[in-house]
């Protein structure tokens, strides 16, 4: 067998000594890099754990020491070392125990009279490996709960069958003003103004709640003082607790809807404007031109008169023009929107 590169730090916790030296030569028969410390019972075993710095890659722990019970004694080093993976040796005769603890948190179970090099390190590989693939399941589990958990966005989860919520986050309470155990008694209609239901009615009994693709909606919820506010909800499929749900984010547009009802409303006011420049005030004012011009040309107008009727005709136009790039500014407007 090719040799390791890594060094493999071991702990043996074994009140055999027979046993003790027979693990060491099993691992080197194996040309197999490796540290070993030595404990003869539970509380030697503890104290190292607890004063050494040096991180164990392995235990390997007989599970028939003096003075504590195999049950105990498994319970007690599971806590003792969380992150290190844990290899019980028993006999034939306590097989049956030792398959149980592993549902305790032991990694695997070796016996002691069937023990080989070929099996001592394929189970500490193996035993490694798994609780590696465990923590890093398990932080990215943390890390996604946290992502949902401390998100500044409203989150949640859903039951696709019952619309039941499954889990909020801590901005979904605060936005929506329920707390946690108001909303898992809560349906995700319950958060709907009434006049909108047959919106929702429409959207569950369609296949779109199926889909997983994060597409944006815009729709419109309630809090628990009644408050009506627009929001922007995307959403998507996951796996949550072996079962598939929903995930939805909502945000609050609210304010980004009053601000554009405000420039709608700003720029509807600005067509009428424009609208009275060009059909009220140009009538009249056309009358005036034309009233003037006609004076200009009326030989009964006297001669002093005809300069001051010429600058009054004059300023007529530039009113004119004036409005009439009021109104084709308000066609630009209009185009654009």
């Amino acid at each position: 067998m090719n040799k390791e590169e890594k060094t493999y730090s071991i702990l043996v916790v074994e009140d055999n000594l027979t046993d003790t030296k027979r693990i060491e030569q099993l691992l080197r028969e194996l040309d197999f890099d490796f540290e070993i410390k030595y404990a003869k019972d539970f509380e030697e075993a503890s104290a190292i754990l607890s004063s050494d710095d040096k991180f164990f890659d392995i235990v390997l722990l007989d599970l028939t020491l003096p003075g504590i019970t195999p049950q105990n004694l498994v319970n007690e080093m599971v806590d003792k070392v969380l992150f290190c993976p844990i290899i019980a040796l028993t006999s034939n005769a306590d097989v049956g125990f030792s398959i149980r603890s592993i549902s305790q948190g032991i990694s695997d179970y070796l016996v002691k009279e069937d023990l080989t090099a070929a099996t001592l390190y394929k189970s500490i590989v193996c035993s490694i490996e798994r609780k590696k693939i465990f923590f890093s399941y398990d932080d990215a589990k943390t890390r996604y709960s946290d992502l949902f958990h401390l998100s500044p966005l409203p989150m949640w989860v859903y039951d696709l069958g019952t619309f039941n919520f499954l889990d909020v986050n801590e901005a979904v309470i605060k936005k929506y003003g329920y707390t946690k155990q108001e909303f898992l008694k809560m349906t995700v209609k319950d958060i709907w103004p009434e006049e909108d239901y047959p919106i929702f009615d429409e959207g569950v009994n369609s296949f779109s709640q199926y889909r997983d693709s994060f597409k944006k909606r815009y729709l419109r919820h309630k809090k628990k003082n009644g408050a009506i506010m627009n929001v922007e909800v995307q959403s998507n499929i996951i796996y949550f607790k072996n079962q598939k749900v929903k995930l939805v984010m909502a945000n609050d547009i609210t304010k980004q809807m009053q601000h554009i009802t405000t420039i709608e409303d700003q720029n509807k006011s600005l067509k009428d404007i424009a609208w009275t420049h060009s059909h009220v005030v140009r009538a009249p004012l056309a009358k005036m031109m034309s009233i003037v011009e006609f004076m200009k040309e009326s030989d009964t107008v006297p001669s002093e008169y005809e300069d001051l009727l010429s600058h009054f005709f004059d300023a007529g136009t530039e009113l004119d023009t004036i409005i009439r790039d009021i109104v084709k500014k308000t066609e630009t407007i209009n185009k654009t929107e």
